[in-house]
């Protein structure tokens, strides 16, 4: 396991203790093209190669967002480690990177079109491999808050590694959140699956089309006081529509999108939402403030291509 740290500016509050993120690193192929696919032959488009992956995108916008100890737990492959690890730490984020010999990191192509909208194919490679074997519980030291990126329920490998962190972060009395990831995924998983491992986290933080997944709920908001009967807070984001609050059983804010002129790319905009949100809970702001700092951080997110912030 490799472990790259980076300094970071001494005004960043670190009042309520560190973030650890315990997700995916991904070489993300991002292919922005104007005009519809055709099939069975070209289409023009412009092409990026970019670091990517739904939790260490969270790290890097909390980091960003002005969390001073952001620390990512991730599994990649020897292919692109020294690579990943050096944009992580630049981003200044701590990594620590299980690297695997048999696996190569997991592949993300995401098909961009003239609306900023995005659909993926993935490749997994070396993410849902990360096992306990990579886990300590020292991990934790000096930790306020655990993030936890759905796509580890996912595999049963990963799966045991991230309830062994949430059973430590539980006893040690560490609020934790987690992102569902992929609502494609999750109907794969089960919802009571999922329901089920994460039972014990204080912050769900699920899209329009998971929430709908998770509750049978066509309606966000009811959708979202849902979940909160079964997650203390939950947050819904709705892309242009902002985002909305429950609380233990009720809809306690709605919050509107942050305009943005020039949308570019959409992917890695919920990544984005949930690093402000968390660097924000960290700094000691309220979940109202919470949740404008991560819709700032979201429309900042769709006006670049990929999921990271700029250097």
């Amino acid at each position: 396991m490799g472990d790259g740290v980076a300094s970071a500016p001494d005004s960043r509050s670190t009042a309520r203790g560190g973030l650890l993120v315990i997700g995916d690193v991904v070489t993300d192929v991002v292919a922005r093209h104007a005009k519809e696919l055709s099939r069975g032959t070209d289409t023009s488009a412009r092409i990026h190669t970019l670091p990517g992956g739904a939790g260490a995108n969270v790290a890097c916008w909390a980091a960003r967002s002005g969390c001073a100890d952001v620390r990512l737990l991730a599994r990649v492959g020897t292919d692109s480690a020294a690579w990943h690890r050096d944009a992580l730490s630049r981003a200044g984020v701590r990594c620590l990177l299980a690297v695997d010999d048999e696996a190569p990191t997991a592949t993300v192509v995401a098909l961009v079109d003239s609306t900023a909208e995005r659909t993926f194919l993935t490749d997994s490679g070396a993410v849902l491999r990360l096992s306990p074997d990579d886990w300590s519980a020292s991990m934790l030291d000096g930790v306020g808050h655990l993030h936890l990126s759905g796509y580890l329920l996912f595999a049963a490998t990963s799966r045991a590694t991230v309830l062994l962190a949430l059973r430590e972060a539980r006893r040690r009395r560490i609020t934790v959140s987690v992102d569902p990831a992929s609502a494609g995924f999750l109907a794969e998983l089960g919802v009571d699956r999922f329901l089920t491992a994460v039972e014990g986290a204080d912050l769900l933080l699920p899209n329009t089309d998971e929430a709908h997944l998770l509750t049978g709920t066509p309606d966000p908001a009811d959708a979202a006081a849902e979940l909160s009967l079964r997650v203390p807070r939950v947050v819904v984001t709705l892309g242009e529509g902002g985002a909305l609050l429950a609380v233990s059983g009720t809809v306690t804010g709605r919050f509107p999108a942050v305009p943005v002129r020039g949308a570019v790319d959409s992917t890695g905009a919920g990544d984005a939402f949930t690093g402000g949100l968390l660097a924000a809970l960290l700094s000691g702001a309220d979940d109202a403030s919470a949740v404008a700092a991560g819709c700032r951080s979201g429309a900042e997110a769709v006006t670049t291509v990929g999921g990271r912030p700029r250097p």
